[in-house]
């Protein structure tokens, strides 16, 4: 049995994905490789997509939203200089679907937890209000982004020209995601063991 994650494709090499899917792949003893196309029908791979919140054609869920992924961005926060219980701007990439207003809300929600602080949510396209709208001074703003890119660029620039106190960095290889996709392995194994 092999470890394939399904990155989104970003313009420049997914180091975010590879490194992901390397640790996890060491941490399960098994191969590991990262696919930018739906893997369907393969009974040789437990799939688990490295995306937040939109699956796309993929018929297992996405990551997000989950607690680990909350953990690791108020640990991003922290990193960057925000204090606990400093207002959070949550930044997501935004889209419309089904189900998508619903994940990001459940988003916010497990980030104010993790946090213990206030959390407003802001998209950068779709339905919401934009990071111009939320961002101010004494604000730190979490992108949930994954990855390095254009949009992390885009919100980093927002971000600073409203004057926030703290821009953090995407989720990125942190270990509480590495940590998520060996669960997802886990629990895809274990279902394809009983089918």
């Amino acid at each position: 049995m092999r470890l394939v994650t399904v990155a989104r494709r970003t313009g420049v090499p997914n180091r975010v994905a590879h490194e992901v899917t390397e640790r996890a792949a060491h941490a399960l003893g098994v191969p590991g490789v990262v696919s930018y196309d739906p893997v369907v029908g393969d009974p040789a791979s437990i799939v688990v997509p490295l995306l937040l919140s939109s699956a796309h054609d993929l018929t297992v869920p996405p990551l997000g939203p989950h607690p680990l992924i909350a953990a690791a961005q108020a640990a991003r926060l922290v990193r960057a200089g925000a204090r606990s219980g400093t207002p959070v701007v949550m930044v997501a990439r935004g889209a419309h679907g089904p189900g998508i207003a619903g994940h990001l809300e459940r988003a916010v929600e497990l980030l104010a937890h993790s946090w213990t602080g206030p959390v407003e949510l802001a998209t950068l396209t779709g339905p919401g209000p934009r990071p111009e709208e939320l961002v101010r001074r004494r604000v730190a703003v979490s992108p949930y982004l994954l990855s390095p890119g254009t949009d992390a660029d885009r919100i980093r620039g927002v971000a600073r020209g409203a004057g926030a106190t703290v821009v953090a960095d995407v989720v990125g290889a942190h270990r509480f995601l590495t940590d998520l996709v060996v669960r997802r392995f886990r629990v895809g194994l274990a279902r394809s063991r009983a089918a």
